[in-house]
């Protein structure tokens, strides 16, 4: 707990830290406190650690903030680190074998003696010894974590702001009991989906009440939220493509609470293969059947997307339709042709427009309208045989109408001067 830790020590951050956790837990009705300690007795030498170095600094009882806030505020780290003995010692310093008993370990480090946290978790059980650990590790690497999943709920804080976040966590769990966790399902109905924004409304209105950015804990699993206040139903939205809605969720004080919802999803890419001009194209996204634009993304961008079928039109000249099909967990990928670049040169304003024909040159579909105001320009085109149909912008007759033929490579330019 000496460490520096962003700009002080642990130990001077966390008495600030739990000074403030103490001020809240004041007045709390049925709470009596405790506070034991370790490695704060014996020195660590090149020969020698005190494995026995833990004491039960303040005991329990209802009035002893001042007293716990004191020790905190004084007590030195100097020793090592023997988590297996304070857990079974701490066990045994509870009042009241039948009441709610909570324990909240903070630690900087990993078990530093002969014995092995999850022995000890296990022999409690074993004796019937009804404890809840909370494990609040600061700056622990995460491959040590699987460490402590024995012992109970593991709290990484990694930062001062996280420190403060955990321990406002850990006292709301603590105190209340009641958590929740979001499980966003896959296609087999397992909650695999994450990292996708959820909001929480007060049921059948649109007062936002909570808002959380989906997370997986260190162990896979949809991480647990105890910050929900269960007076209120509510309706989730989840931030997918499209969004999914549950509607009347209920939470039970004192429980562990499940929120579903079906997020299957599956990603899309649109790729650009061989030779381009330009990269700048977007897609605009659409779900079959509909024409509401979902979305617009760019080319050589990956989207998730709720499994089913899409209907895309990429935004080239012309334009290019596709329709998709997302699958659980899948890349799904739609390559198109690069384009060409068309550079115009004239020597009159005028008035035209570009055609795509076939090669018979018995089919024309409109491709764009060209500024004849300027006298030089420039278009991106997808590959194919195009037709230019003009006039100048002062002929008074139709039979200046004129046409230029031009063909149109992926990556190349077509220059073309009337």
């Amino acid at each position: 707990m000496n460490g520096k830790w962003e700009g002080s020590t642990k130990i001077k951050l966390a008495r600030e830290i739990l000074g403030d956790a103490l001020t809240d837990l004041e007045g709390t009705p049925n709470l009596e406190i405790a506070l034991r300690v370790y490695g704060h007795q014996s020195p660590v030498t090149p020969t020698f650690q005190d494995c026995d170095d833990t004491k039960l600094e303040v005991p329990f009882g209802p009035n002893n903030f001042a007293a716990v806030r004191g020790f905190i505020n004084t007590v030195e780290p100097k020793g090592t680190t023997p988590i297996a003995r304070s857990l079974e010692a701490s066990a045994e310093d509870f009042p009241d074998k039948n009441a709610r008993n909570i324990i909240i370990l903070i630690t900087d480090g990993l078990e530093a003696c002969d014995q092995f946290p999850c022995e000890v978790a296990r022999k409690l059980k074993e004796k019937g010894i009804n404890v809840t650990p909370f494990v609040v590790g600061l700056g622990i690497d995460l491959k040590y974590l699987n460490e402590f999943d024995c012992i109970g709920r593991f709290y990484e804080a990694s930062t001062v702001e996280s420190f403060k976040k955990v321990m406002k966590s850990v006292i709301s769990d603590a105190l209340n009991n009641t958590t929740a966790q979001i499980y966003l399902k896959d296609i087999h109905g397992e909650p695999t989906e994450t990292n996708t924004t959820c909001f929480l409304y007060k049921a059948g209105t649109k007062e936002l009440m909570y808002t959380f950015m989906h997370t997986m804990n260190y162990r896979g699993i949809p991480d647990t939220i105890v910050v929900i206040d269960t007076k209120y139903k509510y309706d989730m939205v989840v931030n997918t493509l499209p969004q999914v809605k549950v509607t009347n969720l209920q939470l039970f004080k004192g429980q562990h609470n499940i929120l579903p919802a079906d997020c299957p999803q599956g990603i899309l890419k649109v790729r650009i293969q061989g030779p381009t001009k330009t990269r700048n194209v977007k897609v605009r996204v659409t779900q079959k059947g509909s024409s509401e634009t979902l979305n617009v993304q760019d080319i050589d961008e990956t989207q998730r997307y709720i499994v089913g079928s899409y209907d895309l039109e990429i935004l080239t000249l012309p334009r290019i339709y596709r329709t998709v099909e997302i699958n659980q967990s899948q890349r799904e990928y739609i390559d198109i042709e690069g384009s060409g670049l068309l550079k115009y040169r004239t020597f009159k304003a005028f008035v035209g427009q570009i055609f795509l024909t076939n090669t018979d040159n018995d089919y024309s579909e409109w491709v764009c309208d060209l500024d004849g105001t300027e006298l030089t320009g420039q278009v991106y085109l997808q590959p194919g045989k195009y037709k230019l149909v003009f006039r100048p912008t002062t002929a008074t007759s139709t039979d200046y109408t004129s046409v230029k033929y031009f063909s149109i490579n992926s990556g190349l330019e077509t220059d073309l001067t009337f």
